[in-house]
């Protein structure tokens, strides 16, 4: 049996949870979140906390038991907490700062890059330490939207100029040693 799966999931106070089949709603303070999961597994509410079972031992089953209770865990952790991503930009007159709800980022191209906010997600930029916060209730949302602006401009592996996650380990490379021996 899974690990994971069969760990209840605990629903903190001020939190909602209602299950119509495979489809599990799920309000808070900070957000609604639904999503709509496979019927191989069943999900129950039991006092209390959100129960996870699965209908029989195929493959599909235990690859889907331990997952669907994660995403729920994740639902349930998002809309009472929240998650958070931070974003570092290294590398000499890269900065970022904040234009109303916008981020701007002045990343080495000829123009500033300017990232609207989807529906659900916050940015916050501390300038001093050259940091983007990007706060929001869905963990899939706020992961994708933080790629997406590493994608903008990654770190080069030569400087390790660009934006990066806070903590992430850079591969760098040894450049050019200078004048090769036997040239003139």
């Amino acid at each position: 049996m899974s690990r994971i799966g069969r760990l209840p999931v605990t629903v903190p106070a001020g939190v909602q949870v209602s299950i119509a089949g495979n489809e599990v709603k799920v309000k808070g303070p900070k957000g609604e979140l639904q999503r709509l999961f496979s019927p191989v597994v069943s999900i129950e509410l039991e006092n209390g906390k959100v129960v996870v079972t699965r209908s029989s031992d195929e493959a599909l089953a235990r690859a889907l038991h331990g997952t669907t209770r994660a995403l729920i865990q994740n639902m349930v952790t998002g809309v009472s907490a929240g998650f958070i991503k931070v974003l570092e930009i290294d590398g000499v007159g890269y900065r970022a700062e904040m234009n109303g709800a916008n981020l701007v980022l002045y990343l080495g191209f000829s123009h500033p890059v300017e990232v609207p906010p989807p529906a659900g997600i916050t940015f916050d930029v501390d300038t001093k330490t050259r940091q983007v916060k990007i706060s929001g209730w869905d963990r899939e949302q706020v992961g994708q939207v933080a790629a997406d602006i590493r994608k903008i401009r990654p770190p080069e592996p030569y400087k390790g100029k660009g934006v990066h996650y806070l903590g992430e380990k850079i591969r760098r490379k040894a450049g050019k040693s200078g004048k090769a021996k036997g040239s003139k």
